[in-house]
């Protein structure tokens, strides 16, 4: 496993920077809105605001953290997300999974007429239902796919797009660090490559988390760590930290093994795996910003949450 994701970070790496590029159509500055503003969206209106636009912001209903960071970063506030509507021509959508087809659906009822860019980990179909409703209502939409970390260094965060007004989301980043890639004009194939993405990379997270707790219900941890030692060391150094530090974001990762358990069943494959991974993350859920970094046996004790089944 260790060999394969070397393999599959040297082949991300080896994806280039995007060009320097003139934009497919003039630029003029635009109005932006992020819904909301968290610790990817924020990356994500800097972009934007690198590439001359103004962004925008709803105050209403937000966490003083997020308000704090949407200060830090000059991001206008509308106040509400029906002004929002109302100010800006175009809207991106980022929020935890669970909550993408509301805020879809609370901009419907706003009638709001530009451009909507769902960037969310949801499963395909999800995006699909939603572009019905939005499109319905006088929005055009673009479904974006998000693969990587908040964007803060070129070539690190890449947002997939797909959608008849792809190449126009594309130059609206164009000055980065977020880099784009404009997949087709077919709604779904972006959010699609991110659920496979992710299905492999926080699927397998979960694994190694469950693999960890059952060995520590049979005081076999060590052993266990030791043989990994034994086959490849690199990989035995990497465990501990990979499950250590997936605490902070397991709240969300909850909701996308869902999500990529709905991708899969929709296109004929089994999805019980993610559907366990999403019972796994939502185990450790308590840790979301906790400081410092919960300790192993921490992470595997609210892993186990039924009677243990000990060796004699």
């Amino acid at each position: 496993m260790r060999h394969l994701i070397s393999v599959l970070r040297r082949y991300i790496s080896s994806w280039p920077a995007p060009a320097p590029r003139a934009p497919s159509v003039a630029i003029s500055p635009r109005r932006i809105g992020i819904v909301h503003p968290g610790a990817m969206g924020i990356s994500i209106a800097v972009s934007a605001q690198n590439s001359g636009h103004h962004v925008y912001w709803a105050s209403e209903g937000r966490s003083a953290a997020t308000a704090k960071r949407a200060a830090q970063f000059g991001l206008r506030d509308s106040r509400t997300l029906a002004n929002l509507c109302a100010e800006c021509s175009v809207l991106i959508s980022v929020c935890p999974p669970h909550a993408a087809e509301a805020v879809a659906q609370q901009v419907a009822t706003h009638a709001f007429t530009g451009c909507y860019v769902d960037a969310n980990a949801i499963a395909p179909q999800r995006v699909i239902h939603m572009s019905h409703a939005l499109i319905h209502a006088g929005a055009t939409f673009v479904d974006g796919g998000i693969v990587g970390g908040p964007a803060w260094e070129p070539g690190g965060t890449w947002l997939y797009l797909a959608g008849s007004r792809a190449h126009e989301v594309a130059d609206w980043f164009i000055a980065g660090p977020l880099g784009t890639r404009v997949l087709s004009t077919t709604i779904g194939q972006a959010s699609a490559l991110k659920m496979c993405l992710s299905a492999y990379t926080k699927g397998t997270a979960a694994l190694l988390c469950s693999i960890l707790a059952t060995a520590e219900q049979w005081r076999l941890r060590e052993t266990l760590l030791q043989q990994w030692v034994q086959d490849d060391p690199a990989f035995a150094e990497y465990v501990v930290p990979r499950i250590r530090d997936i605490t902070a974001r397991a709240w969300r990762f909850a909701g996308e093994m869902e999500e990529i358990a709905a991708t899969f069943r929709e296109a004929g494959l089994p999805g019980e795996f993610h559907a366990a991974a999403a019972i796994v993350y939502r185990r450790l859920t308590r840790f979301k910003d906790v400081q410092p970094t919960p300790e192993l046996e921490e992470v595997l004790a609210a892993l186990t949450q039924t009677v243990p089944h000990r060796a004699s």
